[in-house]
């Protein structure tokens, strides 16, 4: 049983990797270096940790991309 849990949590923890690939793809990034994908997500982390405006600046950028997944 132990070992069914570790196999789901795995294949739980490799499909979040995957969807979080896929957005580095949406945002239009896939080619940059990782450390430059590293900066940005570090520094976008650190701006929305004690601003709320730019946490909801940025959540709306992100909400426009994906209803533009119809189109």
């Amino acid at each position: 049983m132990a070992r069914t849990m570790t196999s789901d949590a795995r294949k739980k923890d490799t499909r979040e990797k995957i969807e979080l690939g896929g957005l580095i793809v949406k945002a239009g990034m896939r080619y940059e270096k990782r450390a430059l994908l590293l900066g940005a997500l570090i520094d976008a982390a650190r701006r929305i940790k004690d601003d709320e405006g730019e946490r909801t600046r940025l959540t709306a950028i992100g909400a426009e991309a994906f209803g533009n997944d119809d189109q």
